[in-house]
């Protein structure tokens, strides 16, 4: 892959995904359980998803069978769940903290090789009953951690034939990396599903099984002896389930109208700090991040910024780069953890999600949302691009007259290049397929419509009613 399509996978990943192509998401064989430590991670993008109609009050979207999307963030629904030494904080914001800590664990960091105590206490979801027997779940969250603090999520379902999950670990965060290294957890498998990174999935789908619900577990951690705490503001997941495809229906065009987005290039920073997944060649995810970070108004402080190169330009790049790399996966492109580092600023929320069309994504850029979106693709088979990728993000922020997508693509050789006009055809198709077939003429898989949204507290009536179309709020 050339070095302007943007999260190449390393031969590891590449290999994972082969594999998961082959064999369905076939697991490792003697893998260790969902509580057992970290292990070498690596992203398998498996069986994908689309998205659904109408949502309602609650967070959840029951519509026809592609995705549920259900998510915790008001002062009622952290009362509702399990308090074992948290508790739920009122006001504009709600939230949960850590009340009075239920006891200490030892952990090492297995990126650092050093132990630490920690004072913890947890939440449990109630169970939620998808309206989509899933295949695919992927967690997200919300939250601020101060220095001396971070958080774990956690996963357990239900299979259509009655049988239970082990507690899976869908990530280890912190906004900062000074205490612990925010990571992915590879190596979990019941024999009937896996964690590939940030996404749980069902191992042989054709198999008919099914996940039907869910709990999420929350743990917050802390410096002993402090009152320290995290806030979380928002935990939720979006499961999905849609047959394999290598074709979806062409939608109607419907939108002429483009947002005004700032642009940046990963290429900019090829280089730049390899230490980071390579540098900026690897940050198509990041960047994008950034770029609607800053379409919202947000951004980190200049004094954020200190430890960045002053030789550098961009240097909010270099930064959401390191703030949101996975030291597992070993690279910037862990979905979760780019939505938790948007939501670190000011009043804002962040969302993984998939969508139908690009029906979907014309509602939201006609309330003024843009959103980054996940594809892969040959060079020939996107018009305009000049590469190809096994997994790219980049940012959606209008529509031409035509219908046609308006992109700001970071795989681009400089700011001013950011802005692409891609076919809308070609780049429907390729966002939201779930299969493919590579230059070798191998079938891998496709992202199925995944997408990352962000948004601040403040919408207006048009945002909110097109968030709650598709089950966010």
């Amino acid at each position: 892959m050339p070095s302007g399509s943007a999260s190449a996978p390393t031969p590891r990943r590449a290999v994972l995904a082969a594999a998961l192509a082959a064999a369905a998401g076939t697991a490792a064989a003697g893998a260790a359980p969902a509580s057992a430590a970290p292990a070498t991670a690596a992203r398998a993008a498996g069986p994908a998803s689309g998205a659904d109609d109408r949502a309602d009050a609650r967070g959840h979207a029951p519509a026809p069978g592609l995705v549920d999307n259900r998510f915790w963030n008001t002062y009622t629904d952290w009362r509702c769940g399990t308090l074992d030494g948290t508790r739920a904080v009122s006001g504009r914001r709600p939230g949960l903290v850590i009340g009075t800590p239920v006891g200490r664990t030892d952990y090492t960091d297995p990126h650092t090789g050093r132990t630490s105590t920690w004072e913890h206490a947890s939440w449990t979801s109630p169970t939620h009953t998808s309206t989509v027997p899933a295949t695919e779940v992927i967690a997200s969250w919300n939250a601020d951690t101060p220095a001396g603090t971070w958080l774990q999520v956690e996963l357990r379902g239900t299979y259509g034939d009655g049988t239970e999950t082990p507690w899976f670990v869908m990530g280890r965060w912190a906004s900062g990396d000074a205490d612990v290294r925010r990571t992915s957890v590879d190596g979990q498998t019941d024999g009937k599903a896996s964690v590939w990174t940030d996404t749980f999935s069902v191992d042989d789908p054709a198999s008919g099984l099914r996940l039907v619900s869910y709990r999420l577990r929350l743990t917050l951690y802390r410096a002993p002896g402090t009152s320290l705490t995290p806030t979380v503001r928002r935990l939720g997941a979006m499961a999905s389930d849609i047959p394999d495809r290598f074709t979806v229906p062409a939608s109607v065009p419907g939108l002429d109208h483009e947002l005004t987005v700032p642009r940046y290039s990963q290429n900019v920073h090829v280089g730049q700090y390899p230490e980071y997944d390579n540098g900026g060649e690897a940050w198509c995810s990041p960047t994008s991040s950034q770029m609607i970070v800053e379409y919202w108004g947000r951004g980190p402080a200049p004094e954020d910024l200190a430890w960045v190169n002053p030789d550098y330009a961009d240097p909010q790049v270099c930064h959401a780069a390191r703030f949101t790399y996975d030291y597992q996966y070993e690279g910037c492109g862990n979905w979760p953890f780019n939505a938790a580092y948007a939501a670190g600023y000011r009043d804002m929320n962040a969302v993984v999600t998939r969508l139908r069309s690009l029906t979907d994504l014309e509602t939201l850029i006609r309330a003024g949302i843009p959103a980054i979106t996940s594809q892969s693709f040959r060079k020939e088979e996107l018009t305009g691009a000049g590469y190809g990728t096994s997994g790219h993000l980049m940012t959606v922020i209008g529509f031409t007259a035509d219908g046609d997508v308006i992109a700001n693509d970071p795989a681009s050789p400089d700011n001013e290049a950011v802005r692409r006009v891609y076919p809308r055809r070609e780049w429907e198709n390729i966002w939201l397929r779930t299969k493919r077939y590579d230059a070798n003429g191998k079938v891998r898989s496709g992202t199925g419509g995944v997408c990352y949204l962000y948004w601040p507290d403040r919408t207006t009536t048009a945002q909110r009613r097109a968030l709650r179309e598709l089950g966010l709020v």
